[in-house]
Formats: structure tokens, C-alpha cells, sequence
């Protein structure tokens, strides 16, 4: 490694980080852990060689997003290119020289040129970070940097690209990342053995052991969950963990009998539908209430349905239920099916959600809930229903926020678990018990109508 000036102490994991010379090299860093930094600090350590060297490098990182590509500039690599030349200057002007060695390149005041996504050395090396995708993978130039990649979207094709780009050119690549699930090329990666790979772990106790200043104790407490602490800071692979239901959850809330119309017993019902066009799965759950208990009557599943036809079924779910209260997915195409069924059924008992993240993550938390509490019960055995309870994943972000996606190998996107939440969240609003009463409105009246009282309705008939 070149003898740059003492102007960073840095941490000797991160120092272990830039003078591994390995061609392929990959990081599997706590948060908080400065990988990030760490990262750049070789790539300005290279830059400059090369600038001693008279030659020229390229770099590029590729982030997540475009925030977090200039985040990569302006938080880390800027500041430590700006810190060397900061004291490169200042040794120059009390007339020594820095100890590069016996090659020295230059008597003037430097700089290098800084723009929002690329920092260009005065002989002529630069790094430029960009947001990730395939195709930004296919065109990079030089070496590179992958920041945070087990949270790129579309990992592997991204690794399609970009592999063969660097090994025809002889060039490094670096990936760096906390984990995030094993459904991504950074879990393979860090996994394979015997890949010629140069591995780095750091977990915070690890980083804290050498020098990392935060307290454990107090992160985790203000972290509030184990699973983000687990995958975050200590680094575990949670895949069973991740799925938001496990596979023993959902056995565990199975019972032999569910999921058959002709087993209703006439109680008050709760429905959520999942919308759906072109190849999506439709969506229709039904769960009866008896006792402390909700229990699947029906799930209706059609792909490839026009919207009168989802609308039919509705009205027929409607006929022959005793349904209290339908919860309906509004968002995006969701708005008209919403605005007719309300027409259809009234106000009271339909309503519409937009799936915004705090939405879907508080409906989710409440079937879970119910799930632990064998509060709500599911059909035995379905396989379908199974691995969509199952393909919702939680996954936290750089940031700490929890949110929960699908995973590729659901039927659909998981359109059976959002309808089953659906359903289950219209049970959780305040409710009182039916009272039931058929009326003869009038001598000529041959039809019984039913007064009822109870679930955010008044007293009447509907």
C-alpha cells in the first residue's frame, strides 16, 4: 500500500478492508460499521497511486438508488479525497514532499474536480457513482465498487452484466453489503466456498471490539426489533425468519373442515378482497366469526376475469353471507371496483384501502397476531394458500424501515395473503353483536326483511 498522509485513523478492520490487494473482494459489514467509507478509502488510496504512477484509473459505484450514490460522493469519498490533497498541499508549501516514494508527481497547489456524481484526479483517474441497474452494470468502466448490493434490485442480472465487463478487463470489483434474505446474489457470493473470493465479516461486536465507538446496548434498545437487529448488526441470514408467516405459523392455524361454504353457520362474516387485472390472481376471502374465533368459509381465486365478473361475484358472496363489513384493495385500479361496490352494498359495510406501507405493514401485523393467537383459522392442507401466506417477506432497508414484499415464486403477488388481511383487519374495527329479527313490512309484504344493530350500522333494515 502507498504511504498516504496520516490524515484518517482508521479502524483496523476498515484498514484490513483497503490493504487487501485481492482482484475479488467482498464485505459483509455491520451498520454503523463506515463499510461505505472504508470502500472509498481504497478507491482514493488507488487513485492516487495512480497519479504517482503516471497512469489513470477508473472507479465506479453502483448503489442502490441515486441518493445513495451521491451519498457514497459527498459523505465518504469526497472528504477523504479533499483530506489528502488538504495535506499534500500543505507539506508542498513548508517544502517537503509527502512520501510517495521516490517518484514525485507534483509541485503545485492541487485539487481534484468535484461534480455531484463523479470525482475527477488531476491526472485524469476519476470515480463516478451511479444508481444500479443491469444496464448501468453493462456500461461501467474500470474497477468496481458494489455498495450495499444485497439490496439492489434485480441483484443477479445486475452480477450478469457486470461480471463479465470487469473479468475481460482484468479489473476489480468490490461488493459490500449488510445481508438481506438469501433470495440475492450477495448471499451466494459470500456463501460459496472455495470462489476465489477474498471475505470479510465484521459484525458489531466485532466492530466495537476494534475500536467502532457506539454503544450496543443502547442501539439495540432503540432498534425495538430482533429480527432487523439480528440481520443489521449481526449479520444472520434470516430466511425462514424473514418470511413475515412461517410454514409451522400457517400449519399450526390449519383445521380440517375450512374453506367450505356449506360449513357457514349463519354468523356475521368479514370479507377482503385482493382487485386484480390482466394476470393477476382475484381475490375473495371470507371469514365467518364464532366466538373469539374467525374462521375461513371461502377463497375465491380467478385469474384472467373482467371487472363485471369480479363485481358478480361480490354480489354473490354477499347473498349468501351475513357479511358485516368488506375491505377492498383502492389502490391504483382499485378506485372504481371500490366507489361500485359501495354503491351496491352501502357505505358502511364497504370500504377501500390504499396499500401505502404503513397499511399493508399494520393489516399484516394484525393477522399475524390473530395467527399466534390461533385466532384465525385456515383451510387444511391447500398448497396455494400455503405458499402465498408464506412468499411475504420482510425485509428492513438501509434506513430501519420494515416493509414487506412478495416473493418471485408466490402464485400471482401473494394476492391471497393481502385478501386474507384484508379480511382480518375488517374484523378488528369495533364491533357489536348482531341483532337479528325478521319483520313483515305490511300486510301486502310477502318477504322478510332484517332489523339489525351492531357493526358501525344503525338500527334498521338493509
Amino acid at each position: 500500500m502507498s504511504k498516504t498522509p496520516s490524515v484518517i485513523d482508521w479502524l483496523p478492520y476498515q484498514r484490513a478492508w483497503i490493504e487487501d490487494r485481492a482482484r475479488f473482494k467482498i464485505g459483509m459489514f455491520t451498520r454503523r460499521g463506515g463499510k461505505t467509507f472504508g470502500s472509498s478509502g481504497e478507491i482514493v488510496d488507488e487513485c492516487i497511486r495512480a497519479e504517482m504512477e503516471r497512469r489513470r484509473v477508473r472507479w465506479t459505484i453502483l448503489s442502490r438508488s441515486d441518493n445513495t450514490a451521491k451519498e457514497a460522493l459527498e459523505d465518504a469519498l469526497k472528504p477523504i479525497t479533499r483530506a489528502f490533497w488538504a495535506v499534500y498541499n500543505e507539506v508542498s508549501k513548508l517544502g517537503g514532499e509527502p512520501e510517495f516514494g521516490e517518484d514525485t508527481f507534483y509541485s503545485r497547489e492541487l485539487d481534484a474536480t468535484y461534480k455531484t456524481h463523479e470525482v475527477r484526479f488531476p491526472g485524469g483517474s476519476r470515480v463516478v457513482a451511479i444508481s444500479a441497474s443491469p444496464d448501468a452494470a453493462r456500461g461501467f468502466g474500470g474497477n468496481l465498487l458494489l455498495d450495499e448490493f444485497a439490496f439492489h434490485q434485480d441483484s443477479r442480472r445486475i452480477w450478469a452484466s457486470a461480471f463479465p465487463v470487469a473479468a475481460r478487463g482484468g479489473h476489480k470489483i468490490r461488493v459490500i453489503s449488510t445481508p438481506n434474505g438469501k433470495g440475492n446474489k450477495f448471499y451466494e457470493l459470500m456463501t460459496t466456498e472455495d470462489n476465489g473470493w477474498s471475505k470479510h465479516h465484521v459484525d458489531i461486536y466485532e466492530a466495537v471490539r476494534q475500536g467502532l465507538d457506539v454503544d450496543i446496548e443502547q442501539l439495540r434498545a432503540g432498534m425495538a426489533d430482533e429480527d432487523a437487529w439480528a440481520q443489521e448488526f449481526e449479520l444472520k441470514w434470516l430466511d425462514e425468519a424473514s418470511s413475515w408467516l412461517s410454514y409451522d405459523l400457517i400449519g399450526e392455524c390449519e383445521r380440517e373442515g375450512l374453506g367450505a361454504p356449506r360449513r357457514y353457520l349463519g354468523g356475521p362474516c368479514f370479507v377482503g378482497i385482493d382487485i386484480a387485472a390482466r394476470n393477476d390472481l382475484f381475490v375473495i376471502w371470507v371469514l365467518e366469526k364464532v366466538g373469539t374465533k374467525l374462521l375461513t368459509r371461502e377463497v375465491i381465486a380467478k385469474r384472467r376475469i373482467t371487472f363485471a365478473e369480479q363485481d358478480m361475484l361480490l354480489d354473490d358472496v354477499m347473498r349468501r353471507y351475513h357479511v358485516v363489513r368488506v375491505r377492498m384493495d383502492q389502490t391504483g385500479m382499485g378506485e372504481k371496483p371500490v366507489e361500485d361496490a359501495k354503491r351496491r352494498h352501502g357505505q358502511e359495510r364497504v370500504e377501500g384501502i390504499l396499500f401505502t406501507a404503513t397499511a399493508k405493514l399494520d393489516m399484516a401485523t394484525g393477522m399475524k397476531e390473530r395467527m399466534q393467537d390461533r385466532e384465525l383459522l385456515l383451510p387444511l392442507g391447500d398448497p396455494e394458500i400455503r405458499s402465498d401466506l408464506h412468499a411475504v417477506k420482510s425485509r428492513v432497508g438501509p434506513t430501519g424501515a420494515r416493509r414487506l414484499i412478495a416473493d418471485d415464486s408466490s402464485d400471482g403477488h401473494a394476492d391471497r395473503f393481502w385478501a386474507l388481511a384484508l379480511a382480518s383487519s375488517a374484523a378488528e374495527l369495533d364491533y357489536q353483536p348482531y341483532a337479528y329479527q325478521p319483520v313483515r313490512m305490511g300486510q301486502d309484504m310477502d318477504r322478510d326483511i332484517a332489523v339489525t344493530g351492531g357493526f358501525r350500522t344503525r338500527e334498521g333494515v338493509w
